[in-house]
């Protein structure tokens, strides 16, 4: 039994915390992580709820894999009402804290309610207790770590934390641990400062040691973590350039959305790139990557740690951001980057660092930089109102912008509500590209049909990491498709939606997937879990969580209206690339996605379904 079967509920209202067991019996049907909290979470919570109540609640949780030697395996995951979204939300991060908690001898953490005023939760081991954070509110998250590993008198503490972004309310705010790992999406860091909650400590030395047959299982991820070495991608890709390896690539085909989705190819993607990164600059002669960098357990370590040009006009007079630190992933260098015309890896870096600093998502924040530039050169937006001149392909105002949004001042306040709300304020909704108020990441669903209909269906809003087919329609994983074509996406979206619902409740890195399939993850699990976990009952646990989660938002009051896409991606076709002439197939897809679920038109589970499920 690789969970602890402790929970640890946390009144934020009354200031008390309290252990209670595990339930055992949706372990065995939702396993961990992603799937059980979510379950906790549909079983406490009105689906109506309004995000920023003290009525909704928000789960830190990890996966039965979590801490032990399982490759990747220290994942955690933010479960709550989005508030970006009004959608189901679950954001993963890796790094380090979700094993420290797993130390600790804690499964998940339940926030409900709402402090009086700012505190954060003190865990070491089995004793928790809230304490007072008025000396860290409005501070970084980089300070908030910094300050509470010295008053706790612990490097080895562990400390996820909430920026400015968190508490100003900038509705994509992140929850940021180990000082550039995020839990990024949704708004969950958003959720966390409503709730006057600054941050989390753990320190466990606990370790895990309730794996079900140790033998089986050290025998499993050996075997599981040389499948990873052997891979083109998980052991040779992905170490050397990180995801930034699939800048040129997606650039290459298509499908890399540029400025705000009018064009799919990005005429500077190499100035941004991995290549790009690992060069020597002329300022100082020295690569802007530094090394890679490995989380929890991780045997392919993506990672990056970049050193910003100290010459560079964003940081010229401002020493604190010289240091190594988080580098750029290939989402956070498109949404800053190509998504604005900016093809300067120094802007895009510093950008980046205020994320991680002050805690909000770099993908929503750089897309809603895109919309606002688009307003901007039609006319829209004034110079007066946003405060500078912001044409696409201006490093300057990306940077300022960047700046305005952590300090929740000026035109930032707009910035920090995300792209739908902004471009819905001015009169030209249709110019946000998002799904249910989530903006897109970085794939142009002309060019990769399948991302289309993933974007279109995914339970917390536009997202490539609920169903990531560019594995298949671009790098042939586990097979071959073509990206162009609509005719059998609905199956692989599907099937990927279901396999990443077990990887992200297993609490291991979706990274994996890229070698492993549940094939892989099966032996791993049943080794450490009580149960007869079997291909089969995998498969049905990972459809049974997307249903969960659909079952969720069609209470909270989405519909088939919501399975949609921007106007743009399909009625404007590819200008370039591959996908030239094309648009986004969306329309005949769903209908067939729908039937393959076990949808009704309207996109409602029907009672077979839910039966079929055990829902």
């Amino acid at each position: 039994m690789a969970w602890t079967r402790n929970v640890l509920r946390v009144d934020l209202t009354n200031g008390t915390c309290k252990s209670e067991p595990l339930n055992m019996e949706w372990a065995q049907q939702y396993l961990g992580q992603r799937g059980l909290a979510t379950k906790y979470f549909v079983s406490e919570v009105d689906p109506k709820v309004d995000p920023l109540s003290p009525a909704n609640k928000m789960i830190m949780t990890t996966g039965p894999l979590t801490g032990t030697p399982v490759s990747t395996g220290g994942r955690y995951s933010v479960v709550t009402k989005g508030a970006l979204t009004g959608a189901i939300a679950c954001s993963n991060s890796g790094g380090y804290f979700g094993a420290e908690l797993k130390f600790a001898g804690w499964d998940m953490i339940i926030f409900e309610g709402k402090s009086l005023k700012p505190v954060y939760l003190s865990i070491v081991n089995d004793q928790a207790e809230l304490k007072d954070a008025a000396h860290l509110w409005g501070k970084s998250t980089w300070h908030t770590e910094e300050t509470i590993k010295k008053e706790h008198q612990d490097p080895l503490t562990r400390v996820c934390s909430i920026g400015r972004a968190g508490e100003n309310g900038v509705m994509y705010a992140c929850i940021i641990n180990d000082l550039h790992r995020a839990a990024g999406r949704s708004g969950v860091g958003t959720v966390m400062g409503s709730k006057n909650l600054k941050a989390v400590a753990v320190r466990g030395t606990n370790g895990v040691s309730t794996i079900r047959d140790p033998k089986a299982f050290m025998a499993a991820t050996v075997a599981a973590k040389k499948v990873l070495a052997d891979n083109a991608v998980t052991g040779q890709g992905l170490p050397t350039y990180g995801t930034q390896v699939l800048m040129n690539v997606i650039n290459e085909m298509g499908a890399l959305p540029t400025r705000n989705h009018r064009d799919v190819q990005f005429e500077e993607a190499r100035k941004i790139s991995a290549e790009a990164m690992a060069e020597k600059r002329p300022s100082d002669g020295k690569s802007h990557l530094v090394t890679n960098n490995a989380c929890f357990g991780c045997t392919i370590a993506c990672g990056r740690i970049s050193k910003i040009d100290e010459t560079h006009f964003s940081v010229v007079n401002k020493p604190e951001y010289w240091g190594a630190s988080g580098g750029l992933e290939y989402e956070a260098a498109w949404a800053l980057g190509a998504a604005n015309g900016v093809g300067d890896l120094e802007a895009l870096q510093y950008a980046n660092l205020l994320c991680n600093e002050e805690g909000f998502d770099p993908i929503s924040f750089g897309a809603t930089v895109g919309a606002a530039m688009e307003l901007y050169e039609l006319g829209i937006l004034t110079k007066e109102q946003i405060g500078m001149e912001a044409p696409f392909g201006s490093a300057k105002a990306v940077c300022e912008m960047a700046e305005m949004t952590a300090r929740g001042e000026g035109f930032g306040k707009e910035l920090g509500q995300g792209s739908a709300r902004l471009c819905e304020k001015y009169g030209r909704p249709d110019l946000s590209m998002t799904v249910k108020k989530q903006e897109f990441p970085a794939y142009d669903s002309r060019a990769i049909q399948g991302m289309g209909l993933t974007y279109a269906t995914s339970n917390r809003g536009a997202c490539h990491l609920r169903s990531y087919t560019v594995a298949s329609e671009v790098l042939g994983i586990p097979f071959k498709t073509d990206p162009l074509v609509t005719e059998g996406k609905a199956g692989l979206v599907k099937a990927f939606q279901d396999a990443t619902s077990v990887f992200d409740s297993a609490g291991v890195c979706v990274f994996t997937t890229f070698a492993w399939s549940l094939a892989d993850l099966q032996p791993q699990l049943d080794a450490a879990c009580e149960g007869n976990w079997t291909m089969e009952k995998l498969a049905e646990v990972g459809e049974r969580i997307y249903n969960m989660e659909r079952l969720f938002n069609n209470a909270a009051g989405f519909t088939a209206k919501d399975d949609d896409l921007p106007p743009r991606l399909k009625t404007e076709a590819a200008k370039t690339g591959p996908a030239k002439g094309l648009v986004s197939g969306i329309d005949k897809m769903r209908p067939e996605y729908y039937q393959l679920r076990g949808w009704d038109e309207q996109g409602v589970p029907s009672k077979e379904t839910l039966g079929r499920l055990g829902l």
